[in-house]
């Protein structure tokens, strides 16, 4: 098994190829290859490379999936005796980013396997 962890929107996120994940928002549009080169570590098979703070010439690629809001928080302050409250709510943008491959040095160490069409036909009798 290989994965990386990668540091994007100021948090840290281990990744591994063929999963998507949820991560704020990125300026891309949909279907749009993303190059994130800010890769903490990668691990291919038990070798492991650890950056510091980067790992030099290792990069992961994505593909933006689509854009959406994340749920719904409650931000409520009260001031107990006082008559004070306030109450807002707050949806996070954020970005379903699917990772097709980890790249050390320019050579793939772990890329997504594809889905094969299902080739079952149906037929009418």
């Amino acid at each position: 098994m290989s994965y990386a962890i990668i540091e994007t929107g100021g948090k840290q996120i281990k990744v591994e190829p063929g999963r998507f994940y949820d991560i704020e928002l990125l300026a891309a549009e949909e279907n749009e290859q993303i190059t994130i080169d800010k890769v903490l570590l990668v691990n291919h098979d038990g070798d492991v490379q650890i950056g510091q703070p980067l790992v030099s010439g290792a990069t992961v690629e994505g593909t933006v999936m689509r854009h959406l809001r994340g749920r719904k928080i409650i931000v409520y302050k009260m001031r107990p005796k006082k008559k004070t409250r306030k109450k807002q709510g707050h949806r996070q943008e954020i970005t379903r980013l699917m990772i097709d491959s980890i790249s050390l040095n320019g050579s793939v160490v772990a890329k997504r396997e594809e889905q094969p069409a299902e080739s079952g036909t149906i037929t009418e009798e």
